[in-house]
């Protein structure tokens, strides 16, 4: 299958401090691929790599065959991207900041319209951004990165900060433009969001790709031990194989009323991403 993005051995410094080391992945066409760390991993540089505004040290990234040193405007017109900063011009309406990016992309009114119908503002098309909620914002911010229909989209942490309701817009309009066709890069330090969306995901840390993989693969090969964990009635955490011996003493304590709940233990990413780093997730602030 026809890859959108290959990276071979990308690595990036800033002063002393090597954000990006040996980065080598290959994103198919149609493809949602999530990079995943916690703040200050190196997601954010791998992007502005990615999308050319900035440069690797060394190493090699092709896009649509396209080598990302050379970054032409007719590449910028098949990407989309919604980054840290949005870039939405606050004292306009929605209507005005897309209609910007249209100009910009030789696009027409009608296109203006349809874009804002899926994502649902079509009816505050002339609110100012400055009096829209932050769910409407990320929305507006998600219009104009697909306004101009990319082939490749990029989404620096789309859902961070964001209400349930609107994180599930994202999520599903991030799934149709999947099956459309378009290659979507996202990257989140949320494992429970990758494991919905993402069919590959790598884990960055400390600037390197430490596991890479499909979700449900990573889950399956890193499964702990089967076990139940059960909570008594006093508070007590219990974790019991589940074996048949196992199964006797939940079932025994079940029928004495000595469980408040019992769920099995399963792996997420989450806990991969600690068994190889040590490291829980965080969110701090860095730049990175």
């Amino acid at each position: 299958m026809e890859h959108s993005i290959i990276t071979e051995c990308l690595c990036k410094s800033f002063g002393e401090k090597q954000v990006l080391n040996s980065i080598s992945l290959k994103v198919k066409k149609g493809e949602i691929f999530g990079l995943l760390g916690p703040s200050g991993a190196g997601k954010t540089t791998f992007l502005n790599i990615l999308t050319g505004q900035i440069q690797a040290d060394s190493g090699k990234g092709l896009i649509f065959g396209q080598n990302i040193r050379e970054f032409t405007a007719q590449m910028y017109t098949r990407i989309g991207m919604l980054l840290d900063n949005c870039g939405l011009y606050a004292r306009l309406s929605g209507y005005q900041n897309l209609k910007i990016m249209s100009i910009i992309y030789g696009l027409s009114d009608d296109e203006i319209i349809e874009v804002l119908k899926e994502v649902e503002l079509l009816a505050d098309k002339d609110k100012a951004v400055f009096r829209m909620s932050k769910g409407m914002q990320q929305r507006l911010a998600f219009a104009k990165a697909i306004l101009n229909k990319p082939e490749i989209l990029f989404l620096d942490e789309p859902t961070t900060g964001l209400d349930p309701v609107t994180t599930g817009y994202i999520h599903n309009m991030i799934k149709k433009l999947a099956e459309k066709g378009t290659t979507i890069i996202l990257t989140t330090h949320n494992m429970d969001e990758a494991a919905k969306l993402c069919d590959y995901v790598g884990m960055l840390y400390e600037g390197k790709i430490v596991e890479y993989g499909n979700p449900q693969e990573l889950c399956y090969r890193y499964r702990v031990e089967n076990l139940f964990r059960v909570i008594s009635n006093d508070d007590e955490e219990i974790y019991i194989e589940n074996n048949e011996s196992g199964r006797k003493k939940a079932a025994e304590m079940l029928v004495h009323n000595e469980i408040k709940s019992i769920h099995t233990v399963e792996t997420t990413l989450q806990t991969i991403f600690v068994k190889l780093t040590g490291k829980e997730l965080e969110n701090e602030s860095s730049s990175y």
